[in-house]
């Protein structure tokens, strides 16, 4: 079992950054991929990024590639999405979520922490 938890969000203009955080109770946090997701508002969930159980891989939706970053910290149980040059697009409920290296489901999600990049 993993629970997450993610903080970090809040208000920030156009152009500014945040660093959202995801912290993972359990002993098991590095046997799992971490996705970051969100959802606006009317929309459909949507991906944002992935980073592999050590951190050595990540991948990106094209929305958000080469302004967000995603790195994680196994000591610290913590997954991180930096998110740089907002815009008020990337408006939205973030989540992260774990899957376990071995599969591609992800089967457990945070509660969400909101974003609202104003014009």
């Amino acid at each position: 079992q993993v629970q997450l938890v993610e903080s970090g969000g809040g208000l920030v203009q156009a152009g500014g950054s945040l660093r959202l955080s995801c912290a993972a109770s359990g002993r098991t946090f590095s046997s799992y991929g971490m996705g970051w997701f969100r959802q606006a508002p009317g929309k459909e969930r949507e991906f944002v990024g992935v980073i592999n159980w050590s951190g050595g891989s990540t991948y990106y939706a094209d929305s958000v590639k080469g302004r967000f970053t995603i790195a994680r910290d196994n000591a610290k149980n913590t997954v991180y999405l930096q998110m740089n040059s907002l815009k008020p697009e990337d408006t939205a409920v973030y989540y992260c979520a774990a899957k376990h290296y071995t599969d591609t489901l992800y089967i457990y999600w945070g509660q969400g922490t909101q974003v609202t990049v104003s014009s």
